[in-house]
């Protein structure tokens, strides 16, 4: 069984299989809640699970995972984009890895979402797997009342939230009928996505500073390992991707977006490709790198590869 094709049904005891304990975890043993400034500019916010998320230790602003929303301007219905932002699984780089690019896609035509998903050390996977496909499923089943197009969702994520989309990319369903929840009867499967300076493999000739503690723990072992190692869940059925990198970062090395493309090609699914040369670690949006000017173009080659697929209107 591939993993977390439960992701459907919310169950969440597969995990324990690979080694997972936060689930397993209390609210009096885990450690407390991160909580996270909203981001920037936003119209509302909308809590994905009002009862509560999965696996649950309790509801302070980090036990509550949350869309931010940004309404693109004008007659829809409106592409959308699920903004996933970075921090190592530990904390969320909101505004510059989610707010900025949210602004950036209403400015475009395309409505979009910031994903505030559950992190360590409180919570470890597959808690932010789980907030990631809800809020693809909440997106495309609000589809009419957001003003959206439910077959033009997209996720956008930098570098664990670049992990979180090409694992949503990879490992999604087309929901379950008659689920008691109207949301879970939708496929969480996003149109496409676009990561940044993403963790994509754990495959231990690339050279990497951590095990992905934020997301694994402390100890994670091997199966835990191949369980979010993006590379090896690719299939045909994975969603299109535009892969951005940088040859001098330090903290994700870029033969992850190789690897990422690598598997892409051989499953068949379209990909695009970007590695600048120079760039450290969480550029962001890349505008006015003092010493990478060239960086600036990224905004503009995403851009062309969203008006190709339809998934932004031309200027």
């Amino acid at each position: 069984m591939r993993p977390l094709l439960w992701l459907a049904a919310g169950c969440v005891g597969v995990c324990l299989s690979v080694g997972c304990a936060s689930i397993a975890a209390t609210a009096a043993t885990a450690p407390p809640a991160t909580d996270t400034k909203p981001p920037v500019g936003f119209e509302k916010a909308v809590v994905l699970w009002p009862k509560g998320a999965p696996g649950a230790l309790g509801t302070s602003d980090g036990d509550v995972p949350k869309l931010f929303v940004y309404p693109a301007i004008g007659t829809g219905p409106h592409p959308a984009v699920i903004v996933m932002p970075g921090g190592g699984y530990l904390h969320l780089a909101i505004e510059k890895e989610g707010g900025e690019e949210a602004r950036w896609l209403n400015a475009h035509g395309v409505t979009a979402f910031v994903l505030e998903y559950r992190l360590g050390p409180r919570y470890h996977f597959p808690s932010p797997m789980l907030d990631g496909a809800r809020a693809v499923r909440y997106v495309r089943s609000h589809a009419e009342e957001l003003g959206v197009e439910k077959d033009k969702i997209g996720l956008w994520g930098f570098s664990a939230g670049g992990h979180l989309a090409g694992y949503l990319a990879a490992v999604n369903d087309a929901g379950k009928s008659g689920a008691p929840d109207p949301i879970d009867r939708v496929s969480d499967r996003p149109d496409f996505a676009i990561v940044s300076y993403g963790r994509f493999t754990m495959d231990t000739t690339i050279p990497r500073k951590t095990n992905m503690e934020g997301l694994l723990g402390d100890h994670p072992t091997a199966a835990m390992m191949d369980a979010v190692s993006v590379v090896k869940l690719v299939t045909k059925n994975t969603a299109p991707c535009f892969i951005f990198s940088t040859t001098a970062d330090q903290t994700v090395n870029s033969l992850n977006a190789t690897e990422f493309y690598d598997a892409l090609k051989r499953a068949g699914v379209s990909a695009e490709l970007h590695i600048f040369e120079r760039g450290q670690h969480g550029v962001g949006m890349a505008q006015g790198m003092k010493g990478s000017p060239e960086l600036a173009i990224y905004p503009t080659l995403l851009a062309n590869w969203m008006e190709m697929h339809g998934w932004m209107a031309q200027d």
